[in-house]
């Protein structure tokens, strides 16, 4: 799974001119998933975002989490995260799941994320949807779940 996450002071969803979901200050979270995903790695995947400190503390330091702000979360489905677009100029989107794969796999994201106590919205899977957002410092994190191979994180010794 690969999600891009930004920190928002408000998010919404409409499909065919309707808003189907809202949040205000949170984090609006594109998810891509890929054939190879599994429902430990939705999970996994829910846990981290959850506990991700991008949200300023009383001294301006990035080290609360959505659930401590307390915030929204916006999950978006959205295939063309796992586009490759190494060769030539259009992208392929060989590596993102079917929808009978992917589908299950981001409604238990969402489930996930909302066991998590992040009060939760979501966009509609396999629908043409418009997105609107204010983006927040802007923030903008990028996490695969499971991560890729060589992709070990760098400590820098300050927790």
């Amino acid at each position: 799974m690969k999600t891009l996450i930004q920190r928002v002071a408000w998010g919404e969803v409409d499909v065919g001119g309707r808003t189907v979901a809202r949040i205000g200050p949170g984090l609006l979270v594109y998810v891509g998933i890929a054939p190879t995903d599994k429902r430990a790695d939705a999970e996994r995947l829910a846990e981290k975002i959850a506990g991700l400190r991008i949200f300023p503390d009383e001294t301006d330091k990035l080290n609360l989490s959505v659930q401590d702000v307390p915030g929204g979360v916006l999950a978006v489905p959205n295939f063309t995260l796992q586009a490759d677009a190494s060769k030539g100029r259009r992208p392929a989107f060989d590596a993102a799941a079917p929808q009978s794969i992917a589908e299950p796999l981001y409604n238990g994201f969402v489930a996930a994320l909302r066991t998590k106590g992040c009060a939760t919205q979501s966009g509609v899977f396999g629908a043409e949807m418009s997105i609107r957002s204010e983006a927040d410092g802007p923030v903008n994190i990028i996490i695969e779940m499971p991560p890729r191979r060589g992709a070990e994180p760098r400590h820098t010794g300050e927790q």
